[in-house]
């Protein structure tokens, strides 16, 4: 009953202060978010996948070195208390989660893999300026331009995307692209799904999601002006030809892909048009928000980091977590 009132405890733990994060975090930002207006795409997005990973990087930390030491230094071996039906439940939701998450990742891997292998069979490798991942012409009905893996990225354009854009268009497409190759925005979005996955019940956190996902195609179309003006006008051009391309009702996802224009809805593309026409005109902020992205990450490990010591060096933490421990088990009895 020891080892097994311990791993339901260390279970709920990392459900509570996943779930608690994750909604503390989603309210600071709706609150905050018209105020981070004036930060760049990549500096939005920087923080808002900040703050999706936050949460269960958190919980996992709590457990690790506060549940756990606190229960082995202090709960006796032999003990009356029992698992009780509701702290089994949140314990078999929690492994719950945890299973479908790396579950969810794994099938994401998968189904990027197998596609990977069919598109390379009836692919052309083909050679584009500026470029250093491989490229490949693939026939399709989807206009394709997206880059797919998140380890070894490969880029696939569809023949009909390549005859249809001038070299101007498809240089600024392919700029837009190397944008999420920068950010690595696949590897980040096989994180996010996993951290959205763990709350299978209480998908916390869906607006931070479509925000980041908002804010890295944002990103990736500044990136792309920010390395010439000019493209600008020229990625407009290309979004809008491709959105006319689009086969009606037809969608072209990948699990791990970055697509110039995928599975999003039209208004999107219509709020990144009128965007890049903005820029086009008034020109783009080309301050570097990257000081504040390193200071607030510095914080973070700042501030996990004497956590952690002050756990470690202090005993009456982990006797105030034990007593923690223990009001939630007589409460959930």
């Amino acid at each position: 009953m020891y080892e097994l009132l311990g791993i339901c405890l260390v279970l709920t733990a990392l459900l509570a202060v996943n779930s608690l994060a994750s909604l503390l975090l989603t309210a600071i930002w709706r609150l905050g978010e018209s105020r981070l207006a004036h930060l760049s795409a990549h500096a939005r997005a920087e923080i808002l996948f900040g703050m999706r990973a936050l949460p269960p990087a958190l919980a996992l930390m709590c457990a690790a070195i506060l549940v756990i030491p606190a229960y082995l230094a202090y709960e006796p071996h032999v003990t009356s208390e029992v698992v009780s039906t509701k702290l089994a439940m949140l314990a078999v939701l929690s492994a719950a989660g945890l299973v479908f998450a790396l579950w969810r990742a794994y099938r994401s891997w998968f189904a990027t893999r197998s596609l990977l292998r069919g598109w390379l069979r009836v692919s052309q490798q083909i050679q584009l300026h500026d470029l250093i991942i491989p490229t490949f012409r693939i026939e399709h009905s989807f206009p394709i331009i997206a880059v797919v893996g998140s380890i070894r990225p490969r880029l696939f354009v569809a023949s009909s995307v390549l005859d249809a854009l001038t070299k101007e268009e498809l240089a600024a497409a392919i700029a837009h692209e190397r944008g999420h190759l920068i950010a690595r925005d696949n590897l980040k979005r096989l994180v996010l799904r996993a951290c959205r996955d763990l709350l299978i019940l209480a998908p916390l956190g869906r607006s931070l999601d479509r925000a980041w996902a908002q804010a890295a195609e944002a990103a990736a179309d500044e990136h792309a002006a920010r390395e010439n003006p000019d493209r600008a006008l020229n990625l407009a051009s290309a979004l809008v030809k491709i959105a006319k391309m689009i086969p009606e009702r037809e969608r072209a996802e990948v699990p791990l892909g970055a697509y110039l224009i995928g599975a999003e809805e039209t208004q999107g593309v219509k709020a990144r048009i009128r965007r890049l026409i903005d820029i086009a005109s008034h020109g783009i902020d080309k301050r570097n928000n990257r000081s504040l992205i390193l200071t607030t990450q510095a914080i973070s490990l700042i501030g996990f980091a004497l956590f952690a010591i002050a756990a470690a060096c202090n005993p009456r933490v982990l006797i105030g977590v034990h007593e923690l421990i223990e009001h939630t088990v007589a409460l959930l009895c």
